[in-house]
């Protein structure tokens, strides 16, 4: 026995990578998603509560999936009507695995099945494929946790009833499918780059899981640009989480970021792999977001960023995919190559209250130099926000404003929230 796997954070994430695997063996070996998925999850809490008194066992895996299918046999016998089914599925041949060997991808198709709703396809796959506990996901949805056990419960019921099976859907239904799963990547990243609530911004596992998974997914199908443009966007991103936070935590603007310390060779697989996409598939809103991210990463300084390019990708982004985001966006890019004023009048169209747009707009403002307006809107923009780091960095900007600094960025530095915009979240 070694030291418990809790007892660093970096000691449970490697326990949480786990999860797809021992339930892909549960649910190919016995069926029955919903009751395996319930096994693995005692069984990790098992793990939980025994590991920091006896030690963390010598193949965690092992562990974990001896006690789930205790666990899981007797919820089976425990149930008379279900008795014939579990012999049965005992003597019946195992469902082969993905074509990589991992389960991982057969179960992220199967929490993406059409029958659930978005919110429900990204519920389950953070417990079931990401290894999320139902208090970690409530705090994440800002729901109670009691709402989002129901929530994943009644989403394993839905998928039982709609006869789903644990195999990769077939060619016409896995295109479809496709786009949800891509959808509920982009999110599981952003949850991880930039936590919906709590004291931390960054949630590292989240990101290196939805990179993992994007990975796996454009080696299923090499073919699609917009997988490739995904982890692309992912990769480009996540380069800068190194210079994201300073050592007390606090949100450090993208112009403000150290660039030398950003991760070089993500940037630069990124590059290529958006590169290539580009010239060879069809255009879709992954790929654009990456050629976004990766103009600003290509630039040595925050002054150097050739934000004339930016807009007239921001410009194509919208037209394929708009939304108020993307309008927030090109607001951005139109202050930083035709002045604030055009940027406020772009965001004065954008008909939500949300901070993203409170902060947009004070940036704007304290471009054009109406320091009292922007200092209003920072204070506005940190009232509604979720998250701590956010919200610090927002009340020290309306906090700096009214100390007497009144000379404002200039045109060509990127104060603060100014990078990418996208889909109610900031990637900075």
């Amino acid at each position: 026995m070694s030291p418990a796997p809790h007892s660093t954070a970096d000691g449970w994430s490697e326990v949480r990578r786990l999860v797809p695997e021992v339930l892909g063996s549960l649910v190919r070996r016995y069926g029955h998603f919903d009751a395996c998925e319930d096994a693995v999850q005692e069984a990790l809490l098992a793990a939980s509560t025994q590991w920091p008194v006896e030690g963390r066992p010598r193949s965690p895996k092992a562990w974990l999936l001896t006690v789930a299918r205790r666990r899981l046999t007797d919820h089976l016998r425990s149930e008379e009507s279900r008795r014939r089914r579990e012999e049965q599925g005992a003597v019946e041949p195992a469902t082969p695995a993905g074509p990589s060997g991992d389960d991982t991808l057969t179960l992220l198709f199967l929490c993406c099945h059409p029958s659930l709703s978005a919110p429900s396809q990204l519920a389950l796959t953070l417990r079931a494929v990401a290894g999320l506990t139902t208090a970690e996901i409530a705090r994440a949805f800002l729901v109670p946790e009691a709402t989002m056990a129901q929530r994943i419960s009644r989403a394993k019921q839905r998928i039982k009833a709609a006869g789903a099976t644990f195999r990769l859907p077939p060619e016409p239904d896995r295109t479809e499918r496709l786009q949800v799963v891509l959808q509920v990547l982009y999110l599981l990243f952003n949850e991880g780059y930039t936590a919906t609530s709590g004291p931390d911004l960054l949630r590292p596992d989240l990101t290196a899981e939805a990179i993992r998974l994007a990975r796996a997914l454009l080696r299923l199908v090499p073919d699609d640009g917009e997988v490739a443009g995904l982890l692309a966007l992912m990769l480009l991103t996540d380069a800068r989480r190194p210079a994201r936070t300073d050592a007390d935590g606090a949100l450090v603007p993208l112009a403000e970021q150290d660039r030398g310390s950003w991760d070089h060779d993500a940037v630069a697989e990124g590059v290529a792999l958006v590169t290539g996409s580009l010239a060879s598939k069809p255009v879709g809103p992954y790929q654009l977001q990456a050629a976004i991210a990766a103009v600003h990463d290509e630039a040595p300084r925050a002054e150097d960023t050739d934000w004339p390019q930016i807009l007239a990708l921001y410009g194509l982004l919208e037209r394929v995919a708009p939304s108020p985001m993307v309008t927030l966006n090109r607001a951005v890019a139109i202050a930083m190559v035709q002045g604030p004023e055009a940027g406020l009048d772009l965001v004065a169209t954008v008909d939500v209250d949300s901070h993203h747009v409170a902060s947009v707009r004070a940036h704007l403002l304290e471009m054009q130099g109406d320091l009292d307006a922007a200092r209003a809107a920072y204070r506005h923009a940190a009232r509604l926000t979720t998250s701590i780091p956010e919200h610090r960095h927002l009340v020290s900007r309306a906090t700096h404003l009214g100390l007497g600094d009144r000379s404002g960025p200039q045109k060509g530095e990127e104060g603060c929230m100014c990078s990418c915009v996208v889909d109610g979240r900031k990637w900075t």
